[in-house]
């Protein structure tokens, strides 16, 4: 079947939220190729469309850095997702999505505090990238900016800067003949941001026309706040119903879908109260690779109680490793609370109890690590010779919490329902 553009996906769940058939999309991170995998398996056993969300930290152009993802660039992060969907005999639609794209979007970046004429010119060459590799969705997001940290950037800037960008990504789409191209815009920042309805409509409108003095195209989601905030591993937010809603409600007078982030670790009620709140996607990215982090500590116990039943002689050191390179990556620090974003490594090495909570929070950033990337390969030879296909327990275990999420959404036969909206 032809694949049915984002625009036209959003477009569907805006006329289903009309009925009782209603449905939240996920935006996924994709954490590692075992995630991406675990997502393509649900949507297609399920029937629904699910979103790749890439941060330019987890993919980007080689020159930048690439990404701490298996060291995709945008290139290789869809030739991955493309093998991926073939070796499953995928039959849905996937999107992959640039998640915070644009000037000052890579940590070096921020932390290098580059001028802004740099770090606009290397979001741009950035976004090239994701044109030409087939990208669906671009989140044109300009509010990282170094120079004004701890205040919120005025919202002209912003609008400024976001159209600005639509505009020279839709003028290098058109030069490459390439299919329209889905845009998200907005920001998820408590601390300001599109958190009240007064800001969230005047941000709508004005962006409105300046697209349209263009003749450019209104971008398919904006993000607003709904109360959602991600610190360590655990949801640290509250959601907001009624603000959601009253975002929803604003969104679609512009036919625009309002997008949640930060929506990972919800509880169930929280999860649930999605659909009547009219959200229309939820992006959920670190919890996954937590919990890809837990599957293989989980199989190194088991892996442990082999040893001591004498069936293994040389264990890997999953754990340890594993430990190790979370701590010494110091990509926890973003999630942490207070003065625990300026502890030591040599404090926290000191600490087992909170050695074991930098692991949880970041395991997943090291998983292209060359020595962890060996201890796994021992620890799936190991368990192998017994008749354990760990590979499949660590899919498996990330497809648990994203049918929570799908379940709570009502995404089983969303495509199929989308579709028939069009006959």
């Amino acid at each position: 079947m032809s694949k049915t553009s984002i625009k036209e996906i959003v477009e569907g769940l805006l006329e289903l939220q009309k009925t009782d058939k209603s449905a939240t999309i996920l935006g996924i991170g994709p954490m590692s190729r075992n995630c991406v995998q675990a997502a393509l398996e649900l949507s297609k056993e399920d029937d629904y469309p699910v979103m790749f969300i890439a941060s330019r930290n987890q993919v980007d152009k080689d020159e930048f850095g690439g990404g701490y993802v298996n060291s995709w660039n945008q290139f290789t992060f869809a030739e991955a997702v493309k093998e991926i969907a073939e070796e499953i005999n995928y039959d849905n639609f996937y999107y992959l999505c640039r998640d915070h794209g644009g000037p000052w979007q890579r940590d070096e970046e921020r932390n290098a505090h580059l001028p802004e004429d740099d770090a606009m010119k290397i979001g741009r060459e950035s976004f090239v990238a994701d044109i030409e590799a087939g990208f669906d969705l671009l989140m044109i997001d300009p509010t990282k900016d170094p120079f004004v940290r701890g205040k919120v950037i005025p919202l002209e800037t912003v609008i400024s800067r976001t159209v600005d960008l639509i505009e020279f990504c839709e003028i290098e789409r058109k030069k490459r003949n390439l299919p329209e191209i889905g845009y998200e815009v907005g920001t998820e920042e408590t601390n300001g941001g599109l958190t009240s309805t007064n800001t969230y409509e005047k941000f709508i409108i004005r962006l409105k026309e300046e697209l349209l003095a263009k003749g450019l195209p209104m971008p398919v989601f904006i993000v607003g706040q709904t109360g959602t905030l991600v610190r360590k591993t655990e949801q640290a937010g509250t959601f907001n119903f009624r603000n959601a809603l009253e975002l929803a409600k604003m969104a679609k007078r512009y036919n625009v879908g309002l997008k949640e982030h930060n929506g990972d670790y919800l509880d169930d009620v929280s999860l649930l109260m999605h659909i009547p709140s009219q959200i229309t996607a939820t992006n959920v990215a670190p919890q996954y690779g937590t919990e890809e982090t837990r599957a293989y500590l989980k199989l190194g116990k088991l892996e442990q109680n082999l040893v001591k039943e004498g069936l293994i002689e040389s264990p890997s050191k999953i754990y340890q490793v594993l430990l190790d390179q979370s701590i010494k990556s110091e990509r926890w620090r973003k999630w942490m609370d207070g003065d625990q974003v300026n502890l030591t490594v040599e404090e926290i090495l000191e600490d087992k109890t909170l050695s074991n909570e930098i692991l949880d929070i970041s395991g997943h950033y090291t998983l292209n690590n060359e020595k962890v990337k060996r201890e796994i390969k021992k620890l799936f030879k190991n368990l192998n010779e017994h008749g354990i296909n760990g590979k499949r327990f660590v899919i498996d275990h990330i497809k648990r919490p994203i049918r929570v999420y799908s379940e709570a959404y009502n995404l089983r036969g969303v495509t199929t329902r989308i579709r028939e909206l069009k006959y």
